[in-house]
């Protein structure tokens, strides 16, 4: 059975969603809250952080508000889900995991008043104090990986574009 283009991005989107969703319901039958389970010491650990904000906390305490947002970017780049490169693959996967990640956080905003953050790379440095990356989860994962997917597949486009020949 072939799958339309419409189809894909869903299933991508759906796995996306339900694998973040598992992934939480995990951490958070495990591993209370602001607990942490160190997996590589020095460098890789699960945690459980609650973030009623952004990327990296930023409009920290804006969890309602952050939701809408959410909501309405989700309903906005289904509109405008034609006005992006699908015809490959990668473009479709793109988008699925853009829409996967967003549901899986906004599950977490509307049932939790917060998204469950629980992965953290870090580095000791000598005076023992932790420097590192903010703790991300499954969902935002799937985000920035189709972002950075979708700014490929503009760039290659664009270069593409540059080298076709001009019909005078």
């Amino acid at each position: 059975m072939k799958l339309s283009i419409n189809q894909r991005m869903a299933l991508t989107a759906v796995v996306i969603a339900v694998l973040d969703q598992a992934t939480k319901f995990w951490v958070l039958q495990h591993l209370p809250r602001y607990e942490e389970k160190v997996v590589i010491d020095g460098f890789f650990k699960f945690v459980h952080w609650g973030n009623t904000g952004a990327a990296w906390s930023m409009f920290s305490g804006q969890n309602t508000g952050l939701a809408i947002v959410s909501a309405v970017a989700l309903v906005g780049l289904f509109l405008f889900r034609h006005h992006f490169d699908t015809r490959t693959w990668v473009g479709q996967l793109s988008l699925g995991l853009i829409f996967g990640g967003i549901m899986g956080n906004l599950v977490d905003r509307i049932y939790r008043d917060h998204v469950v953050d629980f992965i953290r790379f870090y580095l000791h440095r000598r005076s023992g104090e932790e420097i590192g990356f903010p703790a991300f989860n499954i969902a935002d994962s799937a985000i920035c990986v189709g972002v950075g997917l979708m700014f490929l597949i503009s760039w290659r486009n664009e270069m593409g574009d540059q080298r076709a020949p001009t019909e005078s």
